[in-house]
């Protein structure tokens, strides 16, 4: 029956973006149709009407994408290759972007600068050079305190160092700001470290 109940729950989401991508391809929102469909292919790949939407979507997609790739800055061109290398898994190639993007501006609180750090930050948290993911991490918070992603990244690294009240005081924070604003997935990740941190800070202390 939960099998039964997870397959119908699969079918609807799939229904759901088939609306959603029609909707967005009816309004010439090329992106979010690609993005939408391509959600939904994850969950069921061998539809038929969803493989047939994307041969449709995906060569606008790539000509948007060349042509907003053309008209970008040279330095968010640099950042935009970092970001290719990231999503191939590529995490040390694309740290070099993201340093040679940093390295080109002047103003690293701009918000091209924050998501290099952000995105340096998540490669050195691949790489488990938690030193690094905790840097940057500290280099988008100075800028802006109230950046989730890398509040929460860098507990995890403070974590990992064995830096457990550093860890809780990040984790904190991030509950502090409540489930609707963090979103379910990261209250919920800080929430078990919640419980995980202070169990070891009282058994240290003990």
């Amino acid at each position: 029956m939960s099998r039964e109940i997870e397959e119908a729950q699969r079918l609807k989401k799939v229904d759901a973006c088939i609306s959603q991508a029609e909707g967005q391809m009816a309004a010439k929102d090329i992106y979010g149709a690609f993005k939408t469909i391509d959600t939904a292919l994850r969950l069921d790949p061998t539809n038929q009407k969803l493989n047939k939407m994307m041969d449709n979507v995906r060569p606008q997609y790539e000509q948007a994408e060349k042509k907003r790739v053309a008209n970008l800055d040279p330095k968010e061109k640099i950042k935009e290759q970092g970001d290719a290398c990231f999503k191939d898994a590529k995490f040390e190639e694309a740290i070099k972007h993201y340093t040679k993007c940093l390295d080109s501006m002047s103003d690293k609180a701009s918000e091209l600068a924050i998501k290099c750090y952000n995105n340096r930050a998540a490669c050195y948290k691949q790489l488990s050079n938690f030193d690094g993911t905790i840097a940057d991490s500290t280099a988008v918070l100075q800028i802006n305190p109230d950046d989730i992603k890398a509040l929460v990244r860098r507990a995890q690294a403070f974590e990992a160092c064995e830096r457990y009240k550093s860890a809780l005081q990040d984790v904190r924070q991030v509950l502090g700001y409540g489930v609707e604003k963090v979103g379910k997935a990261s209250y919920d990740l800080c929430n078990g470290m919640q419980h995980r941190l202070n169990k070891v800070i009282q058994q240290l202390k003990n």
